[in-house]
């Protein structure tokens, strides 16, 4: 009797034990890892850059740019203009004149 009983405590304490290291690992996986950025994110490039280039005085102009931007860089910055700091690869890429090359 003294050893089921003992036998039951440990079966207890051991899967307390694997379920406490589970919800531990979990957790880890949750905060531990690092948020996803918007490049790793699919972006829909054609809404994305209708939304920046809405107030451009020439918004086709504005809208094929931003559209190679967006393939080649997988984020737009938020907003009508500005903002570069949300998507640093879309305001690195320049002309050959070294003009930014992104609206």
């Amino acid at each position: 009797m003294a050893l089921s009983t003992n036998m039951a405590a440990s079966l207890v304490l051991f899967s307390l034990l694997l379920l406490h290291f589970t919800q531990a690992e979990e957790l880890m996986s949750i905060d531990g890892a690092p948020s996803p950025s918007p490049q790793a994110q699919p972006i829909d490039c054609g809404v994305a850059c209708e939304g920046r280039c809405r107030l451009s005085k020439r918004p086709n102009l504005c809208r094929r740019s931003c559209g190679s931007c967006c393939k080649r860089c997988k984020c737009v910055p938020p907003g009508t203009s500005g903002n570069y700091e949300a998507c640093p690869c879309y305001a690195n890429l320049t002309t050959r004149k070294n003009v930014r090359k992104c609206p």
